[in-house]
């Protein structure tokens, strides 16, 4: 199946848009196409988004909450992120962490009897939107006028927006899975909301759409860019390192998730690389391909350099251009295609999330126990020094040996990576700025020690995206989790636990399915003073370096 179609690249268009299971491995995957026929469908409907942002500003919101996961928040994070306030709408935030600080000081920013709150569940029965739901509707005074949701039909939460009278309610179409639904309500209804000019929008997604159908290679650009990926895949350059011009740069946190949970799976897959600071030639190894998102009317030029030096020392550098800034649906659709056309050469299906389940249902399996036992089961750390614990499994803590620092620990930890690994810091901590500085300078002194790719995740949300493939991909990960205390407490509504527990049960899960899959992973867990645990933190990792052979 797979094998075959690298015989003949010009037939990919033709299959793909012919429904053409076999394209992948030959099961479900003709269900699942929904997403191709999206923008023409979408565009029937522009009247109903224009209609929908009138009505929003004729109530006078001063803020719009997306409240999602995944394929349900990413989208919206890249409009917010990429176009900002559009004068006279309200300003759109979006949450997707269950860590109690971000959620108050989320909350903070927006004014809530002003606000319109979009529940954004396509299965309607994820657990962080409903909490969400849950925590925001008693704010709000349990006012469901205020509320929109979007799910599939027939799902948990329509019947949850119907009983709470919400003001609206939008689907989404079944045959069109989360990490493909930027185009369809999923996307577009947080768009309308914000104030986008959706029709533009549209009209320019629908141009690439149509190169997308074109036959000859050379004319497709979602084809081509999708061979490209596979075959370097499969030639040993599976890590996917994402370059975004500054103004468009929050699209690379859409595309991680697309590319890690579409291809990641059975062993196989490409690695996302978002966000790691550019350095030399001297620092990567032969296992990169390099996508560039340039943004014309405001390219960098130290990124063009920068990228300009890796071609010259041998790397593949993809240059995507991007002329307006309202072409973004044009790249959300040429990756999709690019992603679609890649599983086939990988010989996987870019469309199930298998992994992702599992961490779902070990965070299940513990919040059922705490809301049955009052606590999450006790947990014995291997290593404590100064208020910071390390955890692992049996095997892991087997193969690290026994140590009396932070520092030794982390050095025989980090002295697994070899060539063609890579290493996640996957943290469940408050995403912000100043928590992103202090993990990029350690991602980056790894990655320039070892010259391997290197990822940053904050949990839950890479739960829904590259947690996919760091599970269920290859095993060349080294994985370097971070947990802390709360220094703040928020309850669920309704519930026994509270949003502390939850991420606990998430980070613990994601662990526990780690190990299962035989991961080289350990986790440390910092104290509540989180700015002082980090520099810690920190200065153990640089430590580390120097003396890791």
């Amino acid at each position: 199946m797979a094998a075959s179609t690298l015989q003949e690249p010009a037939q990919f268009a033709r299959r793909i848009w012919g429904h053409d299971a076999s394209l992948w491995t030959g099961a479900d995957e003709a269900q699942w196409l929904g997403w191709l026929d999206i923008v023409e469908q979408q565009l029937a409907r522009v009247d109903e988004f224009e209609a929908l942002a009138q009505e929003v500003k004729k109530r006078g919101f001063k803020n719009a909450l997306l409240l999602g996961m995944g394929g349900s928040s990413l989208c919206p994070e890249v409009m917010k992120l990429t176009f900002g306030k559009v004068g006279g709408y309200p300003e759109l935030f979006v949450l997707d962490s269950t860590d109690p600080k971000q959620i108050l000081d989320t909350q903070k920013k927006i004014d809530i009897p002003n606000t319109v709150f979009i529940v954004s569940s396509k299965s309607g029965s994820t657990l962080e939107p409903n909490i969400y739901k849950q925590y925001f509707y008693q704010l709000a005074g349990n006012n469901g006028s205020q509320f929109i949701a979007i799910t599939d039909p027939g799902s948990k939460m329509e019947q949850v927006a119907k009983d709470d009278k919400f003001w609206k309610i939008f689907y989404g179409v079944k045959s069109i899975g989360g990490r493909y639904s930027a185009l369809s309500d999923f996307g577009m209804i947080p768009a309308a909301v914000m104030g986008l000019d959706v029709r533009r929008f549209l009209e320019s997604a629908k141009k690439m759409v149509e190169l997308c159908k074109l036959p000859e290679l050379s004319d497709n650009p979602g084809v081509s860019l999708g061979l490209t990926l596979g075959e370097h895949a499969r030639n040993g350059r599976e890590k996917v390192t994402l370059i975004a011009s500054p103004p468009i740069a929050d699209l690379g946190a859409w595309l991680e998730q697309l590319i890690a949970e579409s291809t990641g799976k059975n062993g196989r897959g490409l690695i996302p690389v978002d966000r790691e600071p550019l350095g030399s030639p001297s620092v990567y190894g032969q296992d990169r391909i390099f996508a560039y998102e340039r943004y014309l009317p405001a390219a960098a030029a130290a990124e063009d350099s920068a990228l300009k030096n890796l071609e010259h020392a041998g790397h593949t550098v993809v240059h995507l251009n991007v002329h307006d800034i309202y072409d973004l649906g044009q790249e959300f659709f040429r990756w999709e295609i690019a992603i679609a056309v890649a599983g086939s050469i990988i010989g996987i299906d870019p469309f199930d999330q298998p992994d992702v389940e599992a961490s779902k249902i070990a965070t299940r399996k513990l919040t059922s126990e705490y809301e049955e036992k009052g606590s999450l089961p006790a947990e014995q750390p291997i290593f404590e020094q100064d208020g910071i614990k390390l955890f692992t499994n049996e095997t892991n803590a087997n193969e690290l040996g026994e140590h009396h620092s932070l520092t030794t620990y982390l050095s025989h930890h980090l002295g697994r990576l070899s060539p063609g690994d890579y290493f996640a810091l996957l943290a469940y901590i408050e995403m912000n700025g100043e928590h992103e500085k202090a993990l990029q300078q350690m991602r980056r002194a790894i990655r320039d020690r070892y010259r391997v790719a290197t990822c940053l995740g904050f949990g839950p949300r890479f739960l829904h995206s590259t947690g996919q493939a760091y599970k269920g991909g290859p095993n060349s990960g080294v994985f370097l989790q971070l947990t802390c205390d709360d220094s703040v407490e928020l309850q669920v509504p309704g519930q026994k636990y509270t949003f502390s527990v939850v991420k606990a049960a998430q980070a613990r899960g994601d662990f526990e399915v780690l190990a299962e899959r035989k991961r080289r992973a350990l986790r440390v867990h910092l104290p509540a003073d989180l700015k002082h645990g980090l520099e810690v933190l920190g200065s153990a990792i640089d430590q580390a370096l120097k003396i890791t052979p």
